[in-house]
């Protein structure tokens, strides 16, 4: 099995998508797994290649890995921090409903592609919450994967609102890179804006599709609690899967260093799940 991976570049207006289509030859042509990284993540981060490649290859259908706007990351780590920034969560939702609008027509930005109908979705992290929040608005999703994913939008504006109101931009320090990463008001002013369609909990409730909510239980970013609380909106739809000892990112690392008995958990639970949807 050889799985192909082609970039893509998505414009768009004041912004610009870089992801990566992977398929192999007997994937079928009308499913497509979207994965979505999350907060200071990106498509190339880790874990993320070797997981497409492994939902390909085990699953048999094309995954699309792409970078939201305001991930920071452009051709190298963190070369973007202003995109970073401004980044917000209706942002990230636009971006995406770009790649659904992409696939669905056959073309992201300027590579050809099959055309998809049906949808999976994978996020790690905040996006998970992103994931989440786009489930349900769009009828052709019909597989939902959370990795590690928040629970709520407004962890940001609790954690920074006084400084965002004080007229601070809010640095975040990257301690692989030594960056300190921006962060502007403008993302409190989103979620304050937008809280009725940010809820990820009245999202969550609203999902009508089975979903997989899979979570470490030594998460040191991410309490697992918060994976239960996503799994209780959902209520029956959900099944919820503890990763024994599992970190925030499965105990891998960046630059990879190879797979780990906690990140292969996730994925033979995503690879499982998904085979049930798409068989």
């Amino acid at each position: 099995m050889s799985v192909d991976r082609r970039p893509f570049r998505i414009a768009l207006p004041g912004a610009e998508i870089r992801g990566d289509f992977w398929a192999e030859a007997d994937a079928i042509d009308d499913v497509a797994i979207v994965v979505c990284h999350g907060f200071k993540g990106f498509k190339d981060w880790g874990f993320f290649p070797y997981l497409c490649e492994a939902l390909v290859g085990r699953v048999g259908v094309n995954v699309v890995s792409f970078n939201f706007d305001g991930s920071g990351v452009l051709d190298s780590d963190y070369d973007n921090l202003a995109a970073f920034s401004r980044n917000t969560f209706s942002r990230e939702l636009l971006d995406l409903e770009a790649i659904f609008d992409g696939l669905s027509s056959g073309r992201l930005g300027d590579l050809s592609t099959p055309r998809a109908s049906r949808f999976g979705l994978l996020g790690h992290s905040r996006g998970g919450a992103t994931a989440i929040l786009k489930a349900g608005l769009r009828t052709q999703v019909e597989a939902l994967v959370t990795w590690a994913s928040i629970s709520a939008v407004d962890r940001y504006y609790e954690s920074f609102g006084s400084q965002w109101e004080a007229g601070e931009t809010v640095m975040i320090p990257n301690t692989r890179t030594g960056q300190d990463m921006p962060l502007d008001r403008n993302v409190m002013d989103d979620y304050i804006a937008n809280q009725h369609r940010l809820d990820v909990p009245a999202s969550a409730r609203a999902i009508s599709i089975p979903s997989l909510i899979i979570h470490g239980d030594a998460d040191e970013s991410v309490p697992f609690s918060d994976a239960e609380s996503i799994a209780a909106a959902m209520g029956d739809l959900a099944t919820l899967v503890r990763v024994e000892g599992g970190g925030h990112t499965f105990q891998a690392v960046h630059p990879f260093e190879g797979t780990t008995p906690e990140l292969e958990a996730a994925i033979d639970a995503s690879v499982e799940y998904y085979r049930r949807v798409f068989a």
